[in-house]
């Protein structure tokens, strides 16, 4: 069986929740409306680090935390990649049309990983999770690793 390894980058007092998909219950991000768990991951350790740094307001708060990554590996079949988005999957801020998107596809239970573009880098793509897919226990999480991000940021 073939793997797709994704990365998470959390604060690391979430680190034993890192992939339970609890934060998309409090707030909204590009790909979900706020009250469904979901879990984003990067392609990579550096398209984590950059979709953080374009997330998080002001870089002082990257040197504030204390960080950590992890690594799950999701089956190569068990990944969704669409056809088409949203037109207006990039905006900023993101576009109501990319949470209902990406809702439609959380409740559905089609798969239990979503491929999507990276809107931080253009032909990058982020791997979405859904937590409460029956075949979530299929994933490998690997434990959480102290991250820092480099001071110059």
């Amino acid at each position: 069986m073939s793997f797709r390894t994704v990365w998470r980058i959390s604060p690391a007092e979430r680190a034993a929740t890192l992939f339970s998909g609890e934060g998309g219950l409090h707030a909204e991000a590009r790909w979900h409306p706020k009250g469904h768990r979901i879990v984003y991951t990067a392609e990579s350790r550096a398209l984590a680090a950059l979709e953080i740094m374009a997330n998080v307001p002001g870089h002082a708060q990257l040197h504030r935390h204390a960080w950590v990554i992890a690594e799950a590996q999701i089956p190569l079949e068990a990944i969704e990649t669409p056809v088409r988005y949203p037109e207006a999957w990039r905006l900023v801020p993101a576009h109501d049309s990319t949470r209902m998107f990406g809702q439609a596809w959380l409740v559905s239970l089609r798969s239990v990983a979503l491929r999507v573009p990276s809107a931080v880098i253009a032909g990058e793509f982020n791997y979405l999770l859904n937590p409460l897919h029956p075949d979530f226990s299929r994933l490998i999480f690997g434990a959480p690793e102290a991250f820092r991000f480099d001071p110059r940021f």
